[in-house]
C-alpha cells in the first residue's frame, strides 16, 4: 500500500524559504510521477510542481524560478524547495504520486491516485 507523509511546513515571513518533504513507502516500481499541490479553503486545489522518473519537471507559472522539486531516490523522498516565499503561497500543501502520468499533465490532480495528508505553509507579510 502506497503511503505518503509530508513534513516541513510552518510559518515564515515573506521572502523566506521552506523545504517540504514527502516520504514515500509501499512503492514497488522505479517508474513514477509525483507532484506537489496546494489548496486554500474555498478554492480549488492547484498544481505547484511535478516530476516523473524520466527526470521531467513541471512548474506552475506562479512558482517558476522560486520553487524546485526533486526526488531523492535513495531516501524515497520527494522534496520541494521553496524560496522567495510570498503571502499568496500560504496554503495546505499536499504531495501526490502515481505509477504513470501523462507528461503534459503533471500538475493535474486527476493524474494521481495516492495522496498525503498535507502540511500547512503560512507566509506572513
Amino acid at each position: 500500500q502506497v503511503r505518503l507523509v509530508e513534513s516541513g511546513g510552518g510559518s515564515v515571513q515573506a521572502g523566506g524559504s521552506l523545504r517540504l518533504s514527502c516520504a514515500v513507502s509501499g512503492y514497488s516500481t522505479s517508474t513514477y510521477c509525483m507532484g506537489w499541490f496546494r489548496q486554500v479553503p474555498g478554492k480549488e486545489r492547484e498544481g505547484v510542481a511535478g516530476l516523473n522518473s524520466d527526470g521531467r519537471t513541471s512548474y506552475a507559472d506562479s512558482v517558476q524560478g522560486r520553487f524546485t522539486v526533486s526526488m531523492d531516490n535513495a531516501k524515497n523522498t520527494l522534496n520541494l524547495e521553496m524560496n522567495s516565499l510570498k503571502p499568496e503561497d500560504t496554503a495546505m500543501y499536499y504531495c501526490a504520486a502515481d505509477y504513470y502520468c501523462n507528461i503534459g499533465r503533471l500538475l493535474e490532480d486527476y493524474e494521481y491516485n495516492y495522496w498525503g495528508q498535507g502540511t500547512q505553509v503560512t507566509v506572513s507579510s
